[in-house]
């Protein structure tokens, strides 16, 4: 067979209940990296350092909540039936477009209370979620829990670790390395938001440029996923950014459409 063989285990160590994984250890460096680049971006837009430490605290509750919530609706039939893992957040399953909307909601929450300017916070923010996707990914890579379909391509993904989380039919089986074709668009999409920091004029439209790539990347790369088809052979990721798509496109024409307005010239 063709292919990478995939033979770590997700887990590093583990005492009793307690798992130390892999994609553990990615997501909280991907937190991390979210937050510092959010505070560099949003101090070049007169946006205090201190106000993202705040508000980081609002956006990852919600954002963990709001990527639990989209997998276990996408995964419903599974969890159903075992309840008790719908709080097993260290074993992985968390969508990332339920981690975009939950952080989304509670920093436009924290943003209206603090009366924070919300395009330009979310300008600042745009860099910032694309590096935690792209590290985010890493741990999926090694947990299992983001695979593709099968393939003969010579770069595919083969797991054969029996704790790996590939469905028991794609166990030894090469499938696409969805993953990394994810973070090879959000690593091109990234190069573009950064060079259009400087020249985009309107606040948002930073933002709505990285809601549109993105979108566009999650709605081609998916159909080499295996997840649960919700209408038109669509599955719930493509749904979700088709619909982000065009929101973000309409938003942009409506802006466009406006009269300039200046906005803080970056350093």
């Amino acid at each position: 067979m063709n292919g990478i063989t995939i033979n770590i285990d997700p887990i590093i160590v583990q005492v009793g209940a307690f798992e130390l994984r892999w994609y553990s250890l990615a997501i909280m460096a991907a937190v991390l990296a979210a937050v510092l680049i959010a505070a560099q971006q949003a101090r070049k837009r007169g946006i205090a350092t201190e106000e993202i430490f705040s508000l980081a605290v609002w956006a990852i509750a919600g954002g963990i909540i709001g990527a639990r919530l989209f997998h276990v609706i996408d995964q419903f039939g599974y969890y159903a039936s075992h309840p008790a893992q719908i709080l097993a957040f260290q074993q992985g399953g968390l969508a990332i477009y339920g981690a975009l909307v939950g952080g989304g909601i509670a920093a436009t929450v924290y943003a209206r209370l603090r009366h924070m300017p919300l395009g330009r916070l979310f300008d600042a923010l745009a860099p910032a979620v694309l590096t935690a996707s792209i590290i985010g990914r890493i741990g999926c890579i090694i947990n299992g829990d983001a695979y593709g379909g099968i393939t003969n391509l010579p770069w595919a993904f083969i797991y054969v670790h029996p704790n790996a989380m590939i469905p028991a039919n794609l166990f030894g089986v090469p499938t696409h390395p969805y993953p990394v074709y994810e973070m090879i668009w959000d690593g091109i999409a990234l190069l573009v938001v950064l060079r259009l920091a400087r020249t985009l004029k309107r606040d948002g439209m930073l933002f709505l440029t990285y809601v549109s790539l993105y979108s566009l990347g999650r709605f081609v790369l998916t159909f080499v996923r295996q997840e649960n088809v919700w209408f038109w052979g669509l599955q719930e990721a493509q749904v979700i950014a088709l619909a982000a798509l065009v929101a973000a496109l309409l938003a942009m024409m409506y802006m466009s459409l406006r009269h300039p307005v200046a906005r803080v010239n970056l350093a």
